[in-house]
């Protein structure tokens, strides 16, 4: 389940997007991020060709059980280090910038460990 920050970051969108609007499209995803739509093109046939997603002859871009596992797992992070960072006492905008960066680098161990300190002491 390997993937790269710019794919995890598409892959993280299209599911905050599927949250929000009856369907996902291109077009949705450049809006959100800021990107042409041309660079967005690119990076849907990309994340199609590693079968991370799915896109109907309408254009509308589903996750697939792999993309979403790995958006689930980049939304948790950023989630819970973003309210983690903001409870330490940092700016909610530099938080959230941080926890942008950190959700991707951060190993599966030391997030379940962070996770785990957090939950058992309650802090969140």
């Amino acid at each position: 389940m390997k993937s790269n920050e710019s794919a995890e970051n598409y892959l993280e969108t299209i599911l905050i997007l599927s949250q929000k609007l009856p369907v996902v499209r291109s077009v949705d995803i450049a809006n959100e991020l800021g990107f042409k739509k041309s660079s967005v093109s690119i990076a849907m046939k990309n994340l199609r060709e590693k079968n991370h997603i799915t896109v109907t002859d309408a254009g509308f871009i589903y996750l697939t059980d792999e993309g979403k596992q790995i958006a689930e797992m980049i939304y948790e992070r950023h989630n819970l280090l973003s309210e983690c960072l903001i409870k330490l006492g940092v700016a909610p905008e530099t938080a959230t910038e941080d926890a942008c960066r950190i959700e991707h680098v951060i190993s599966r161990e030391s997030f379940a460990a962070l996770k785990k300190y957090i939950a058992d002491n309650h802090l969140l």
